[in-house]
């Protein structure tokens, strides 16, 4: 509600509120202390998350040199692990409670325009940071000069990928629609080859052939429970009283949900203090990889800072008109969260509770786009795997044309969209457009021994996109609200001038029209005295 605030259950002007603190305010050291307090309180989370970040930073540093064994490392990281794993546990939930929720909640006309909104806003916000990660690469030429670097110098492990470029997409259409809904909470589709022989040659050589065969993979096929959470809300909001047992039932569920994630956000700094010790602690030689890599991670992070400092929240205020940046502010918490643990689904939680206490979102539109953009929109996957793409052609000294570039430019915004919001999730979708301009996918280690840099970065605009959305999403439905209210306002001034006219023939309601309704004298709130009610009578 916009100028009120809420003090102990009631509703407060803000005028008010705000002319009591100046009366109380001037020249009193204790109303400055109290209002330091009160900041204190409020920010609290946010200042204690960002504080476990830099004693992270200065931990893993200290610990660092101590030589652990592989061992002692995991269980210095054992606190970082259970953060994750705490977030992790609500994802599922979340996202499949909140999207139930809100699909059920908006209408269908509604849920389409916002839907397809939403979809156009991902899209192009998603081919614009192809176009800036392809840029960047031309510019600063992270791999020029660079085709002497060997992955065996740098004591990096293969990585191997012989998935044909089709059978990934054919991979995600079949995700979109889970065979099984309850193995689609730990498992994807995923094709696999094997060798199978269809004959042999008169001189007694055997034919064979490599045939794509289907597997599971350990994972949550977040895609496939996304379309179904959002068909299935729709659906129960068709059924109309028969569903409203079931669509309170969900409600509840997310409700629930939002409390235990408020739980584990008092958890988050210590998780990510030991996150990012326990990641410094685990670097190998990173000085070697920095200056042998470092024009890739420079043109990834600069790709990322333009994205996401100057081009999202350009296109928040085009939408809105207003600033950006304030809107910002309120999600420092799942900033720190994404940029500790390089995903955005671990984000999800963080970031819906933000949104909407915070910034103020309508419920029903953060937890009906928010958990999608998670699942599809991958700006920050989008510009450092056309950076990777560029920069891997670039070491082997191919020269791209008009044509090569496109279909990276549109690979990498498709691409992008299956990507699992896990560490290293954009890796693997990095061969897909290698394969399909044709370029080797051995040089993929590379990526991978400088991913866990450049994916904190990736995963941030990820979740600012995700958010900045949400916030535009708001803006035009609040906007359509308005525009409805005022022409139910109009409509009902004129309603109430028929009314009159009716009100007026009392005493012939058996000789008017049955199709008038005539308004009782306790319904009318116009004309209060019978005598009133005979003088209009008598003027009309």
């Amino acid at each position: 509600m916009e100028g009120k605030d809420e003090r102990n259950g009631y509703p407060v002007s803000e005028c008010s509120v705000s002319t009591a603190t100046k009366v109380a305010g001037k020249g009193d050291p204790q109303a400055c202390k109290g209002k330091f307090v009160v900041f204190f309180k409020k920010n609290l989370l946010v200042i204690l998350t960002v504080s476990g970040v830099l004693v992270g930073a200065g931990l893993g540093m200290m610990v660092r040199n101590m030589n652990l064994t592989r061992a002692q490392m995991t269980y210095f990281a054992f606190p970082g692990e259970m953060l994750l794993r705490m977030l992790k546990m609500v994802i599922l939930p979340l996202v499949v409670c909140s999207l139930i929720s809100g699909a059920a909640s908006l209408d269908t006309r509604s849920l389409g325009k916002l839907g397809g909104i939403a979809v156009s806003y991902f899209l192009v916000t998603t081919l614009i940071a192809s176009a800036i990660g392809i840029a960047m690469a031309f510019i600063i030429k992270p791999g020029v000069g660079a085709g002497a670097l060997n992955t065996n110098s740098l004591g990096l492990e293969t990585v191997t990928t012989n998935k044909q470029t089709t059978d990934s997409f054919l991979d995600l259409l079949r995700n979109l629609f889970p065979a099984n809904l309850v193995a689609a909470a730990f498992r994807s589709y995923a094709t696999d080859y094997k060798i199978v022989t269809v004959g042999n040659f008169s001189n007694g050589s055997l034919i064979s052939q490599m045939v794509p065969v289907g597997t599971d993979t350990d994972g949550m096929n977040i895609l496939g429970l996304v379309l179904f959470a959002v068909t299935f809300g729709v659906a129960l909001r068709k059924l109309g009283a028969e569903g409203e047992v079931l669509i309170q039932f969900f409600n509840a569920f997310n409700e629930a949900t939002m409390v235990l994630v408020s739980w584990i956000m008092w958890y988050v700094p210590i998780g990510i203090m030991f996150l990012v010790g326990s990641k410094i602690v685990e670097m190998e030689d990173v000085v070697l990889l920095v200056t042998s890599l470092g024009k890739y991670i420079l043109a990834s992070i600069l790709g990322h800072i333009i994205h996401g400092g100057v081009v999202l929240p350009l296109i928040y205020f085009t939408f809105t008109r207003k600033n950006p940046f304030s809107f910002l502010s309120g999600l420092i918490t799942p900033f720190t969260t994404a940029f500790a643990t390089c995903s955005s689904s671990a984000t999800l939680p963080s970031l819906m509770k933000c949104v909407e206490e915070n910034n103020g979102v309508d419920k029903r539109i953060s937890r009906f786009i928010l958990p999608i953009g998670a699942t599809v929109n991958m700006d920050g996957a989008a510009i450092f795997q056309c950076i990777a793409a560029v920069f891997i052609a670039q070491l082997n000294n191919t020269e791209l044309n008009a044509g090569q570039i496109f279909t990276i430019l549109v690979t990498a915004t498709a691409s992008s969209v299956g990507a699992a919001g896990i560490p290293a999730g954009g890796i693997i979708t990095i061969a897909i457009i290698l394969e399909a301009i044709g370029l080797p996918t051995n040089d993929l280690s590379l990526m991978l021994a400088v991913d866990w840099i450049v994916d904190r970065t990736t995963t941030v605009v990820n979740v600012e996109g995700d958010a900045l959305g949400a916030g535009i999403l708001h803006h035009i439905n609040e906007k359509e609200m308005r525009k409805q209210k005022q022409l139910r306002q109009e409509g009902g001034e004129e309603l109430a001038e028929v009314r009159v006219e009716a009100v007026a023939n009392v005493r012939a309601e058996d000789e008017t029209s049955p199709l008038v309704t005539h308004l009782s004298l306790a319904q009318d709130c116009s004309v209060e005295t019978f005598e009133e009610k005979e003088a209009i009578e008598s003027v009309l």
